[in-house]
C-alpha cells in the first residue's frame, strides 16, 4: 500500500502506466531488500538466517541424494532455487506485469484491485519458480531471487546444520514419501 500511495505523488508527472507501475514495483523491491539488510545487522535474525541457510543446506543434499549428515550437509549451498525469498521477489516481478494491465484507477479501487489479484500473482509466481527448478533454461531467470538470499542465509554452524537435518528427516519420516515441497529438477 505504501508504494502506491508513494507513487501518487508523483503520478501526475508521468503519464505512462507502464513506467508508473515499474517505478511502484522498483519501490516496493527496493523497500524489501533495505529491510532485509537492516535486519540482518540484527544478532538475532543474523542467527535465523543461518538457520536458514542450514534448512537449504539439507534440502539441497537430500535432493543430490547425499547422506543427511552434519559433515556431507555442510558442503552445499546455502542458497536454493525454489527459496521463499525468490517467491517473494517472483511475485514482485509478476506484480509489476499483472498490475500493468489493471490501469491507474483512484487509489482506493487500486490497492482493492491490487489485493483482489495477489493470489492470481501468487499462482504465477509459483509456477516460475517451479518451472525454474525443473528447467536449466530458466535458471538465470531465478538469479535475482538467489543474490537475495545473500541477505537471508547466514553460512550456518554444525549445530544449527544438526537441528536442519533433524528436521528434515522428521519430515521425510512423516511424509512416508519425498514431501511435498520438494521438487526435483
Amino acid at each position: 500500500v505504501l508504494p502506491a500511495v508513494l507513487i501518487r505523488l508523483v503520478d501526475r508527472y508521468i503519464g505512462d502506466i507502464y513506467t508508473l507501475n515499474l517505478a511502484e514495483g522498483a519501490l516496493r523491491v527496493a523497500v524489501l531488500v533495505s529491510y532485509l539488510a537492516v535486519i540482518g545487522r540484527v544478532p538475532d535474525m543474523a542467527r535465523v538466517f543461518a538457520y536458514h541457510g542450514a534448512e537449504h543446506k539439507a534440502v539441497n543434499a537430500y535432493e543430490a541424494g547425499a547422506s543427511l549428515g552434519v559433515g556431507p550437509v555442510r558442503t552445499f549451498s546455502r542458497y536454493h532455487l525454489r527459496c521463499g525469498t525468490s517467491f517473494v521477489l517472483v511475485v514482485m516481478i509478476v506484480a509489476i506485469i499483472v498490475f500493468s494491465f489493471l490501469g491507474r484507477p483512484p487509489l482506493p479501487l487500486r490497492i482493492v484491485s491490487r489485493v483482489a489479484v495477489i493470489p492470481f500473482v501468487a499462482g504465477i509466481s509459483y509456477e516460475v519458480i517451479r518451472a525454474g527448478g525443473r528447467h536449466r533454461w530458466l535458471r538465470p531467470l531465478m538469479l535475482p531471487g538467489l543474490w537475495l538470499q545473500r541477505l537471508t542465509t547466514r553460512e550456518p554452524d554444525d549445530r544449527q546444520l544438526e537441528v536442519a537435518v533433524r528436521a528434515l528427516r522428521e519430515v521425510v519420516e512423516r511424509e512416508g514419501q519425498i514431501p511435498s515441497f520438494i521438487m526435483s529438477a
